[in-house]
């Protein structure tokens, strides 16, 4: 006599998976998902499993993979003084680096001086030296370097203080292997993939950032197959009457030039700077022993000495940019946003190799 069973085991893999809210979790069952602390929020698995989202806040650890670190009370504004922290443990000694996507990332700004940030601070420890942000960061992100093995735990801490202000966070952190295609190079705080896309200094807005000060830190772009070069073009300003898409030094309340190179004079960059490998203005022929540019600052994006933005080109690789900002603003540098450009990576030709 052949015994039929009434039941049939469902197994299905821990993978990604799209919450109804819109946030990303794991799949998993109910039961698991209770026990590791997360909530669900929708089906995967055709219906077998949850979406296990998993969202903390001050005072808190994890080693979960995708996690939202958001702010006391949220979705509501926090308007408190204090110090906010979650500490990030590694899920596998295999992880390297931790991403971290700011969701939602509205803090108070900098001090209007020197543009430093001495209200709020978003601070990382534990990995690769960050410089400390503050103000309106929403869709940007960081590559944090995690160490080897697994002692190395990640400290991410906002710290608020000053004035009232209504403060809203939601950062998603996300643990990357060392073995994966979508691992950062290394000395990247920011990594950017595709053949074209947008980057921002932290704080960047037209109408009312404030390029931050004690910035040091470097921008890749991962070069895509067939491509040999990068073309850099200040974004479109559509709300000033001039543009203030990429203004670094002076005082941009008034027009400023382009002003290139490392020397100290007025028209070099001494203090605050943007290095573009070997940059040269789109359509300019180069002498065959003229020096690279390499900095960049002024009101204006050129590699050139001038009053006019260009596109600029680097065929210098791997694609990487560094972004330096001293400490001092006034008396010499007022009002400037930081910079905002557009990216498009150039096929390889005859001219880029």
């Amino acid at each position: 006599m052949v015994v039929l069973s009434l039941f049939t085991v469902v197994t299905f893999p821990n993978g990604g998976c799209a919450g109804a809210s819109g946030d990303n979790g794991t799949c998993m069952t109910a039961r698991e998902c209770t026990a590791r602390g997360g909530s669900a929020n929708g089906y995967c698995a055709n219906g077998f499993g949850l979406c296990c989202i998993f969202m903390t806040s001050c005072g808190s650890s994890t080693s979960e993979n995708g996690t939202y670190f958001v702010n006391s009370g949220y979705p509501s504004v926090y308007d408190g003084t204090g110090s906010c922290e979650l500490t990030v443990i590694k899920s596998h000694p295999d992880v390297c680096q931790i991403r971290l996507d700011f969701n939602r990332f509205s803090i108070a700004g900098p001090e209007q001086m020197h543009n430093v940030c001495n209200q709020d601070q978003f601070i990382v420890s534990g990995g690769n030296p960050v410089p400390a942000i503050c103000g309106n960061n929403q869709g940007s992100h960081m590559y944090i370097d995690a160490g080897i093995g697994m002692t190395n735990p990640v400290k991410l801490t906002f710290v608020t203080s000053g004035p009232t202000f209504e403060r809203l966070w939601k950062v998603k952190v996300t643990q990357i292997p060392c073995s994966t295609i979508y691992k950062a190079d290394e000395g990247c705080l920011q990594y950017y993939t595709g053949v074209s896309g947008q980057l921002r200094s932290f704080n960047y807005d037209p109408v009312s950032g404030l390029q931050l000060s004690n910035q040091d830190y470097g921008i890749c772009v991962r070069m895509e197959r067939n491509f040999c070069g990068i073309q850099y073009t200040a974004c479109p300003d559509t709300v000033n009457n001039r543009s203030r898409s990429f203004t670094l030094s002076g005082n941009s309340n008034t027009p400023v030039n382009a002003m290139i190179g490392s020397g100290a004079g007025p028209n070099n960059c001494a203090n605050d700077w943007l290095l573009v490998p070997c940059g040269t203005n789109v359509g300019r022929i180069q002498p065959a022993q003229a020096l690279c540019t390499d900095r960049i600052c002024g009101g204006t994006f050129s590699a050139e000495l001038s009053m006019q933005p260009s596109t600029v080109l680097s065929t210098v690789k791997p694609f990487r940019l560094w972004f330096h900002t001293d400490n001092v603003e006034a008396p010499v540098d007022v009002g400037n946003r930081g910079f905002c450009l557009n990216y498009v990576q150039q096929p390889c030709t005859n001219n880029l190799v």
